[in-house]
């Protein structure tokens, strides 16, 4: 999977189905996504926040990208809205350092920095899953889609592959099967809590899920899923 920025539920779902899961470092970047972009709830309905990245060329991959030279003050402005929004929330006091953490992480290298809060949110919510960078495994990298997947299980001697319930349209489970691999999707069930008011806006940064949700129950949740 890319190294989404402060991803929903549903990925951190994904990382507790799996002993290893292996994060994209050697893969473009793509505009309009979630690698460093996502929503949380604000006044009731969701805002998009982002991370600002230096101009570049579009054909670098994830680990060639960077954070902007402006980011002290944006990282520090972002932080102030979510502050702002969550400040009512039951475990703003226990989930607020841990934001901090993630945004203020020193790194600039995209990658690295989206990295470093992917693993520190699966600590924080106890997901004991291995973590292997892409370009650290010894396969043909310029190889891609399904044909680099495939790749990568054999290489790590994989005998089930998971994959996000998006990917039924890219991947086939006869041509897994057909290498020696049980294919399957993780479709999640529906996550709904308290927010603060209003109807319940679903799919937001796992941080909404961690501000209003004690970390008990958000392990609960990381098992409400189906693999198909």
């Amino acid at each position: 999977m890319q190294p989404y920025f402060l991803p929903y539920i549903g990925y951190f779902q994904l990382i507790r189905s799996v002993d290893r899961f292996v994060i994209y470092d050697n893969i473009k970047y793509t505009k309009r996504g979630w690698i460093n972009r996502n929503r949380f709830l604000s006044e009731g309905h969701d805002e998009l926040f982002s991370i600002p990245l230096k101009n570049d060329s579009d054909s670098l991959n994830i680990d060639q990208r960077s954070l902007s030279d402006t980011y002290t003050d944006d990282a520090s402005k972002i932080l102030r809205k979510i502050s702002a929004a969550y400040r009512k929330a039951p475990m703003f006091r226990q989930v607020m350092p841990v934001i901090e953490q993630c945004l203020q992480h020193a790194d600039r290298n995209l990658f690295r920095f989206n990295f470093h809060s992917v693993k520190l949110i699966s600590q924080y919510l106890e997901i004991p899953t291995e973590f292997i960078i892409s370009s650290a495994v010894n396969i043909d990298h310029s190889l891609a889609g399904e044909e680099k997947v495939l790749a990568l299980c054999k290489e790590l001697r994989a005998e089930e592959y998971i994959n996000a319930i998006g990917g039924q349209e890219l991947y086939s489970k006869e041509t897994f099967q057909s290498n020696g691999i049980d294919l399957k999707f993780i479709r999640s069930d529906e996550v709904v809590y308290p927010q603060l008011d209003g109807n319940f806006i679903p799919n937001l940064s796992i941080i909404d899920v961690m501000m209003f949700n004690p970390k008990e129950s958000i392990k609960e949740y990381l098992q409400r899923y189906t693999l198909v």
